[in-house]
């Protein structure tokens, strides 16, 4: 899970494509960087960071260009705390290529060795996004050795490319003095959309975005999602092409971005967040009615749950009240790895209102129950409040699998759900009970918005992992690998 974006336009762009990217801190917190490119000259700055703390006025002198890519990195290969790692990456040979990475590689091992000894090529860091930049470039020099660009060459390109590595993977990329390319994988896991923006002089700015929430806020119009497997070419005069480089293609979009990652005011693949986060709720309600708990309030974990919790209410008819005052300046919980700093981190981050457990049933609601280490903190929290019993939703199910397309849940054994039972999972994290979303439900939460979805990426649900290159041996290895 990072967050990228990608400008085209015939006129500056370094101030809006900050403001954008700015749009997508949620989904990357540890590192920022964006490239410009000015004709043949390309300038970049990247590091460690938020995007605010990275990129200053003072760089803007600089990063001059009609056209310029971001990325926010929250990391889930490579070294987490290394500089080097952020994105855009660089190559100079054949043209000069920029590249910032959405996803994650699962044959990166195996492409690392292939780069070096095949392709000649050498990779400074550990990040498969680097990888992927060589790669890109070794496809598109093998097709201009008369160093020759156009778009057919750079759809052949990435063609080959598509059919050499495997994972997630949603990019945008400068050509120095071309333009910019964009490209999502053939299963379309990771999100990317297109929208633009008719200038006063009648030209038209083109914005790729993991999300439409940075493309509305800049007050471009949402055009559509990149298809699976989809290549756009924007050239720097302006002109777009697309075209599908991959046979036959499937749309198996990331079911967790509707649950935690995406902001609610986005869109993806023509479904509100907002609404589906609303549908889950009213799923949740049906299936906690069936049990029936003695519920005297229910309190949503803030923030992602908050949708979710007033539908939860709203069905059960039940009081909805804000338990907690959180502190938005300690970032996402979900991103920190290490589970010290997680627990720091909540108590941090979520101060509660004591009257509003004290002497009551409580019925938390949070979007997901993952390791299980906020969890078991926040209930420990509401319990020394006076909650007399306390009770957890998840609007997910529960997560029994590694996630190896670039979400940050590792290795099975993390999981507060590996080879436990949900009155197990209960026990373990202090609540009175625990209830967690169907599967059938969640997707049905989001097909109902959009009947034309009918596959997910659901694999840290269900274990089916749609690329087809994971096995035991490969989930096993994770558990020695550091994964940050």
């Amino acid at each position: 899970m990072c967050g990228i974006i990608g400008i085209a336009s015939n006129q500056p762009i370094n101030h809006v494509l900050v403001s954008a990217l700015k749009g997508l801190q949620h989904r990357g917190q540890q590192t920022a960087g964006i490239a410009t490119m000015d004709g043949n000259l390309m300038h970049l700055k990247k590091y460690l960071g938020l995007v605010k703390e990275v990129i200053t006025e003072n760089d803007l002198t600089y990063l001059q260009g009609n056209i310029g890519i971001g990325h926010v990195r929250y990391p889930t290969s490579g070294a987490a705390n290394d500089p080097e790692q952020a994105h855009p990456f660089y190559v100079n040979s054949p043209f000069g290529i920029m590249l910032a990475h959405n996803g994650n590689l699962t044959n990166a091992d195996i492409l690392r060795n292939d780069v070096l000894k095949k392709n000649h090529r050498h990779v400074r860091t550990c990040s498969d996004s680097e990888i992927l930049t060589n790669i890109f470039a070794f496809e598109l020099e093998q097709l201009t050795t008369n160093l020759q660009l156009n778009n057919d060459k750079i759809f052949s390109a990435i063609s080959n490319l598509n059919q050499r590595i495997t994972g997630a993977y949603a990019v945008v990329s400068l050509i120095a003095d071309y333009g910019m390319v964009a490209f999502r994988d053939p299963f379309g896991i990771r999100p990317l959309i297109l929208g633009k923006k008719v200038e006063a002089d009648n030209s038209t700015t083109y914005m790729f975005s993991s999300e439409s929430c940075a493309i509305e806020i800049n007050d471009f119009e949402i055009v559509r999602d990149i298809l699976p497997g989809e290549v756009v070419i924007v050239t720097k005069d302006g002109r777009l092409e697309a075209k599908i480089c991959y046979p036959n293609p499937q749309l198996n979009i990331c079911i967790f971005e509707y649950v935690y990652l995406a902001r609610p005011d986005s869109i993806i693949e023509k479904v509100t967040v907002q609404l589906a986060r609303r549908n889950m709720g009213k799923y949740l309600a049906k299936q906690i009615q069936s049990l029936n708990l003695e519920i005297d309030v229910v309190i949503p974990v803030p923030d992602t749950s908050r949708t979710i919790a007033v539908e939860v209410a709203d069905t059960l008819k039940k009081p909805y009240r804000e338990g907690f005052v959180k502190n938005h300046f300690t970032g996402r919980t979900f991103m920190l790895s290490d589970p010290e700093q997680r627990k720091i981190a909540v108590r941090n981050k979520l101060n509660p209102i004591s009257i509003e457990f004290k002497g009551k049933n409580v019925l938390l609601v949070d979007d997901s129950i993952v390791r299980g280490t906020t969890s078991r903190e926040i209930i420990n929290i509401v319990r020394k409040n006076g909650a007399k019993k306390v009770y957890i939703a998840s609007a997910a199910p529960q997560v029994k699998f590694p996630n190896v397309y670039g979400i940050d849940m590792p290795t099975h054994v993390e999981l507060i759900a590996y080879n436990r039972n949900d009155d197990e999972i209960a026990e373990a994290i202090g609540a009175d009970k625990v209830i967690f979303q169907t599967l059938d439900d969640l997707k049905s939460s989001i097909t109902d918005i959009n009947p034309d979805i009918s596959k997910f990426d659901a694999s840290c649900f269900d274990g089916n992992y749609i690329t087809g290159n994971i096995d035991t041996n490969y989930l096993n290895s994770l558990i020695s690998v550091k994964w940050s």
